[in-house]
């Protein structure tokens, strides 16, 4: 109970601020009607409720057959076997996400119909599948980090010339959306796992960055769909948004609706637990029991969360972003994307996951209070820039994320390991549930005010920059570390070995 608790305290701390952020543009530049504004009250309140259960869940749930995975699969040491367990369970794993799945059925609207959801959501997990067993490979063979993620972004880079631009957006946002808070707690426990059963000199900074390669995976699937299916230009236009009508009528329109899409979701990786359990693991009852009874509190969360996302969070994003890109003060909108961008952060579970490993495996050492004002700072940043990308036609997505990506390999290469990894982690964790909801509705919503932008090429991109910034401001973090060593005469990676041991 007292784990439960620190996780309801710990969503509660993390959702406010956005609540509170929305409450006082409610009540100053942008007031909305009060049904809308009650039913964002209780859908905050039913995130931080399935947050909190989610959370509780995923740690005596998920974690702990991700690290069994991660032991089985380090244990085989066989090339096919690490290969076909690393794609079955990254493609599972990744069909039960619902940040992917809000961004399908939003890119499906956003097309009218001519990306479907189901597409983008198997092609995606394809795409992930392939990209973790290639992650596990490299933990076993001992390679790189730094060369693995040149080669992937350089091959993207390739391919980002040849596709259009609503599928550039469309790629780099499912990248963004894969690493939530379904994905991000099973990965970096399974590269935990192998990386710990392997042992040797580098098995800390092996435990990051199993995320970063993953979230590569669906930048590179969807856009070989393109090229492949020969689908270069997209015209589709934005439906109409339909806004929900009275304040209790759509939680209870959507509860049964994201029971059974949840049930769906959960059931591969339950069956796959029971048939490894059954096979391998043979857990006591204890134990087995204890996983299973987090599945279910995962079950739980999910959907209480998925029913307060899509019916009280998501309109409200919408309808902010379309009130402040109509004020008459233009300067409005990059502003508050600002301070939206600075919040957002402690609002995403798989950050606070994230950063609390970081200061396990390091003993202390790179402190998690850092790591997120970082992000933070990296995120306010990104928000910002995609709000003036809207408002500035000239302005396109590639400008600003192929030098970022540019600067990212280029510091991978001046950086200790641990913090490219970390880095990686880091811009697929911050574009979690709160990014992939409120923060895409605000963009889709500014997008749709201003005449010169489309909703499908500049209302999406938004979580491409917050996924990428992370890339570049954790590794000038990273550097910061390794001057301040240098400086003291410190061996900064012997330093981190040592706190670790």
């Amino acid at each position: 109970m007292n784990l439960l608790k620190s996780k309801f305290k710990e969503v509660s701390m993390s959702v406010l601020p956005i609540t509170i952020l929305v409450v006082l543009l409610n009540f100053t530049l942008v007031p909305i009607e009060s049904d809308m504004f009650i039913r964002f009250l209780i859908g905050s309140l039913m995130v931080i409720l399935g947050l909190g259960i989610f959370l509780f869940g995923a740690e005596i749930g998920i974690t702990p057959i991700g690290n069994l995975m991660g032991e089985t699969v380090a244990r085989s040491n066989k090339v096919s076997i690490v290969g076909i367990l690393g794609f079955l369970l990254g493609f599972l794993i990744t069909v039960a996400e619902p940040d992917l799945q809000i961004l399908a059925n939003q890119v499906d609207d956003a097309s009218g119909g001519r990306i479907s959801a189901a597409s983008i959501l198997i092609v995606v997990s394809i795409g992930v599948g392939a990209m973790v067993a290639i992650g596990l490979l490299r933990i076993l063979f001992e390679k790189p980090l730094n060369k693995l993620y040149t080669f992937v972004y350089f091959i993207i880079f390739i391919l980002g010339l040849k596709v259009s631009e609503e599928f550039l957006a469309i790629s780099v946002d499912s990248s963004g959306a894969t690493t939530g808070a379904m994905t991000t707690p099973f990965i970096l426990a399974l590269g935990l796992g192998v990386s710990q059963l392997k042992g040797g000199k580098t098995s800390e900074e092996d435990s990051f960055g199993l995320v970063g390669v993953a979230s590569a995976g669906p930048i590179l699937a969807v856009m070989l769909m393109s090229v492949i299916a020969g689908v270069t230009d997209v015209q589709g236009e934005a439906e109409e948004f339909i806004y929900h009508k009275g304040i209790f009528q759509p939680f209870l329109q959507e509860f049964p609706h994201m029971m059974k899409e949840i049930t769906i979701t959960l059931l591969p990786l339950l069956i796959l637990f029971l048939i490894f359990n059954w096979v391998k693991f043979k857990l006591n009852s204890r134990h087995r029991n204890r996983i299973l009874k987090g599945l279910l509190y995962t079950y739980v969360g999910l959907v209480l969360f998925m029913t307060g996302v899509n019916a009280g969070f998501m309109e409200v994003g919408r309808i902010m972003g379309y009130s402040i890109a109509s004020l008459e003060v233009k300067w409005a909108l990059p502003a508050i994307g600002f301070f939206l961008g600075l919040v957002v952060v402690l609002a995403e579970p798989a950050v606070h996951v994230l950063t609390e490993q970081v200061e396990d495996v390091t003993s202390g050492y790179i402190k998690r209070k850092m790591i997120l004002a970082t992000l933070s700072i990296g995120i306010a940043i990104a928000v910002t820039s995609s709000m003036l990308r809207i408002m500035i036609p000239e302005l396109k997505l590639w400008h600003f994320l192929l030098p970022g990506f540019a600067i990212a390999a280029f510091l991978s290469f001046k950086v200790p390991p641990i913090f490219v990894g970390i880095a990686y982690d880091s811009g697929g964790v911050a574009s979690g549930p709160m990014t992939a909801t409120f923060v895409l509705a605000f963009a889709q919503g500014a997008a749709e005010a201003i005449p010169t932008a489309n909703v499908l090429i500049d209302g999406f991109g938004v979580i491409a920059m917050v996924a990428m910034t992370p890339l570049v401001a954790i590794q000038i973090l990273g550097y910061l570390f390794k001057l301040k060593a240098k400086k003291e005469g410190v061996d900064l990676d012997n330093t981190i070995r040592e706190q670790e041991v």
